[in-house]
């Protein structure tokens, strides 16, 4: 379940700090009823960062597979590749 605090318990860092910490878990800022902050640890903005980062990475490839036309076959570049080098 998240958490979801007012903007005046940003006044109680150490205890912001200490949640952020034990749980790994952002905790979400209101301001006048509405949404407004995020604060999180390094931690868990580094983790979910990268996990960021590998689900664009793996959209990147899965439209690369989509662009079948654009696709070459192993062999044909394998052999290429032995030609260039000429290795066997």
């Amino acid at each position: 379940m998240p958490e979801i605090r007012p903007i005046k318990d940003l006044r109680n860092t150490n205890e912001i700090s200490e949640f952020c910490h034990e749980r790994n878990e952002p905790i979400y800022i209101t301001k006048n009823g509405y949404g407004h902050l995020v604060v999180m640890s390094m931690e868990t903005y580094k983790k979910k960062l990268a996990k960021a980062e590998l689900y664009e990475k793996l959209a990147e490839a899965e439209r690369d597979l989509n662009k079948e036309d654009e696709l070459l076959d192993a062999e044909v570049v394998f052999e290429r590749i032995k030609k260039k080098y000429g290795r066997e």
